[in-house]
């Protein structure tokens, strides 16, 4: 049986930042961020880890009008990209897929669906049930185009398609102000906003200076080559790493950090572990280019600015790599915010040359992203959500990156890398090491 919801909006123009996500699609490159998550038995989920897929379908049917997104595709208008209203069929978005053999066969799958397109002539969305994650649970894996949300607006979305947990309603003020994640700047009220380029004349001006800027530094070239660096394959390879979210916060204050700041310390370790298990040379600097969102996003599903943090990789000492990190990230994210999007990504010559310019760039050797989850547990359709991972995209010539999101206590993190020029194995152990280094700081 189909479910199905007929959007009835009018037709809106793509900012520039989610058109240019929009055209950043190659053959070799799927812009989709991914988040895999386990659902306990309950609700949708019975006993034995089957999903009633119609009861999961009626329960996000009746979802669906609070995430216009979500009955809308991209349609070319002349020299334009617009939002069409389209009849939305949760049969074809919501569906059940090969079972898999536990987590490493979960892990593997993601892998497969970061290099897998979505349909663009529907709504760039789906979420896949997968049975066999582990006994008595579901594994689900929502896709969300990044025309339509960023790792911020995907867990916006994806919060509203979901209910709190019953249970820990009464914690939410609690965990509204106890969040040690909450460094982070979050989204405003709008679930899929911002055209954060509307400025006055001298915003304008000091938008063109940035610009030049940041071109011209995108061009220099701040590490030697470097297997980190590359044509990025399409045989990926995907590994999550969990660590406790309290203990890591106390541990990097010690060392006047935040949450932030070690995932980076962890990546720079894991990124260098890399190099030395391939008899690489390591480099003085490992930068990393990390997301930050801004506080106002209109209309957009994408309004991050780009910090780009030079993390030190001969420093033995990890207290002291935290401080210097923490140090770089405290300017670097207000320079971030205060010049918003990249401006390459906000005109139709910048969508040109934007992809040539990142397949050659050796300013930075990897991506790293945390956004701060759901402040209690989420339930779909009934069932509790245990776990949540998200994987986001590679792009340009980068072969590796780290994602991250807190949730229920945990930060949840996953690697993926190029699987043919980077050991995943390595590069997974090493960050949770080092993230369990920083938890015992405290």
């Amino acid at each position: 049986m189909a479910y199905r919801w007929e959007a009835r909006i009018l037709a809106e123009r793509l900012t520039a930042a989610d058109a240019f996500n929009f055209e950043l699609d190659a053959r070799d490159h799927v812009n989709a961020f991914l988040m895999a998550g386990v659902l306990a038995s309950g609700g949708c989920v019975g006993l034995d880890g089957e999903v009633d897929l119609d009861t999961l379908r009626r329960a996000l049917a009746e979802r669906v009008p609070a995430v216009p997104r979500l009955a809308q595709r991209v349609r070319r208008a002349g020299r334009v990209l617009v939002w069409e209203p389209v009849r939305l069929d949760l049969a074809a978005h919501v569906r059940q897929v090969a079972a898999v053999e536990g987590r490493a066969g979960f892990e593997a799958l993601c892998a497969r669906l970061v290099v897998t397109p979505l349909p663009l002539h529907r709504p760039l969305w789906e979420l896949l049930v997968v049975p066999g994650v582990a006994p008595a649970r579901a594994g689900i894996v929502l896709r969300v185009h990044h025309t339509m949300a960023d790792g911020v607006a995907t867990v916006r979305l994806a919060q509203a398609l979901m209910d709190p947990v019953a249970s820990d309603l009464a914690l939410d003020q609690v965990a509204d102000s106890a969040d040690p994640a909450s460094d982070r700047v979050t989204d405003s009220a709008d679930l899929v906003g911002g055209d954060v380029e509307s400025r006055g004349v001298c915003g304008r001006g000091r938008a063109v200076v940035s610009g030049v800027s940041r071109t011209i530094a995108f061009l220099r070239r701040a590490v030697p080559p470097t297997v980190l660096l590359g044509r990025v394959g399409r045989r990926r390879a995907v590994a999550f790493v969990d660590v406790d979210l309290g203990r890591l916060a106390a541990g990097a204050r010690t060392a006047g950090a935040t949450v932030n700041d070690a995932l980076l310390v962890a990546a720079g370790a894991a990124a260098r572990s890399a190099l030395l298990a391939r008899g690489e040379e390591v480099p003085d600097v490992l930068p990393a280019s990390v997301p930050v969102a801004l506080p106002h996003r209109g209309r957009s599903g994408n309004a991050t600015g780009v910090m780009l943090v030079p993390m030190p990789a001969h420093e033995a000492d990890l207290a002291r790599r935290l401080r210097s990190v923490a140090g770089l990230t405290r300017a670097a994210k207000d320079d971030a915010r205060s010049r918003g999007t990249y401006e390459l990504t906000r005109t139709r010559l910048g969508t040109w040359v934007f992809p040539r310019l990142a397949r050659r760039q050796r300013l930075i050797v990897m991506f790293v992203t945390n956004v701060r989850g759901p402040r209690r547990p989420l339930a779909l359709a009934g069932a509790r959500v245990e776990r949540i991972w998200p994987v986001a995209a590679l792009g340009g010539n980068v072969r590796l990156g780290v994602a991250a999101i807190s949730y229920d206590g945990v930060l949840r993190c996953a690697v993926h890398c190029d699987a043919d020029a980077l050991p995943a194995a390595v590069v997974a152990r090493a960050l949770g090491d080092e993230l369990a280094e920083i938890a015992a700081l405290g």
